[in-house]
């Protein structure tokens, strides 16, 4: 079976690419990924707050909205309990590129320009094949308009663009007023991938302490239906390559997510979960699967669950909705 893909212009063994998280950390369990089968490795994400900026701007965001707490800014994580600082992230990529045959994505996480523009540029010249935007903002100020927030997104996306030769993709999160038009903006200011979706941890609260506490549940398949969902629906309508990421835990949501229009599927739960040699195992029932249903390669399903290609175009709209309440027996 051919299994290969390509993404952001890599040419890919197969369509699973382990997402940024513990995993990637390091050089053995990086190796760990690529001796089970990963096709690529997104390093884990490296924080903006990590970085030194050259300019106010994340004080700025940081703040906005907060600066009634004096404890607003306390919330951090101290800067010892990151694994990796800045230099020594640029130095895993450069192991990485010298151990492993597959390629090497970058990560940055954060919400403005400030020293990513620098560091993405450093990131390339360390080696790494591409670089993976994460951008994580909560907009709770009630004066900040939908507008604000789509420039924002845009304006970092083209500051680094302009800087760097590597492929950029960005990991968007689902809360736009407008996906498909906050898409295509991405898509016009030259995103080389779109990843759907970054997943918002949400906050729990303890009521022994009476504290606001960090919650962190691994994702379940059900969740790859909001994201199969949009790549169904922008494919063919955006250059940029699309991508899925949580949810992604075996050879069917992997397939489901090649039909609907996906380069690559992404995953870190079900590792995290079952272990990296989950990836070998997911590998040979998609062969299996290929096989019994006469499918030669990845390519001959790519696009073919799409809005534009399904039957029942309406399905992936207000009509499903209805539809699946409708189907509802007591």
């Amino acid at each position: 079976m051919d299994l290969t893909t390509k993404y952001l212009g890599l040419e890919l063994k197969n369509p699973i690419v382990p997402s940024a998280s513990p995993l990637t950390q390091d050089l053995d369990s990086a190796k760990s990924l690529e001796d089970a089968g990963a096709s690529a490795v997104v390093l884990h994400s490296l924080f903006e707050e990590q970085l030194t900026h050259e300019s106010g701007e994340l004080d700025h965001y940081l703040n906005y909205g907060t600066e009634s707490f004096a404890e607003a800014t306390s919330y951090f994580p101290e800067p010892e309990e990151f694994k990796l600082g800045p230099i020594e992230y640029l130095d895993l990529i450069a192991d990485l590129k010298k151990s492993l045959d597959i390629p090497v994505i970058g990560s940055l996480n954060g919400i403005s320009k400030g020293g990513w523009i620098e560091y993405a540029k450093n990131i390339e010249q360390a080696g790494a094949n591409a670089v993976e935007l994460n951008i994580y903002y909560i907009p709770t100020n009630t004066d900040v308009t939908s507008e604000e927030i789509e420039n924002m997104y845009v304006d970092t996306l083209k500051a680094v663009k302009e800087n760097v030769n590597i492929p950029v993709a960005i990991k968007l999160s689902p809360f736009f007023t407008t996906m498909a038009n906050m898409a295509k903006k991405l898509d016009n200011a030259g995103a080389d991938g779109l990843i759907l979706f970054n997943r918002f941890y949400q906050p729990d609260f303890d009521l022994d302490a009476l504290e606001v506490v960090p919650n962190l549940v691994l994702s379940t398949n059900w969740e790859m239906r909001l994201p199969l969902r949009w790549i169904a629906i922008l494919y063919g309508n955006v250059k940029a390559d699309l991508v899925a990421t949580s949810g992604v835990t075996g050879y069917e949501d992997v397939l489901k997510v090649m039909m609907a229009g996906g380069k690559a599927a992404m995953m870190a739960s079900e590792l995290l979960r079952n272990g990296v040699g989950r990836i070998g195992e997911i590998l040979s029932d998609l062969e299996k699967w290929m096989e019994e249903h006469e499918y030669s390669s990845i390519q001959m399903m790519q696009g073919s669950m799409s809005q534009k290609s399904c039957a029942e175009p309406a399905a992936f709209e207000r009509a499903n909705y209805m539809k699946t309440l409708q189907s509802y027996k007591i």
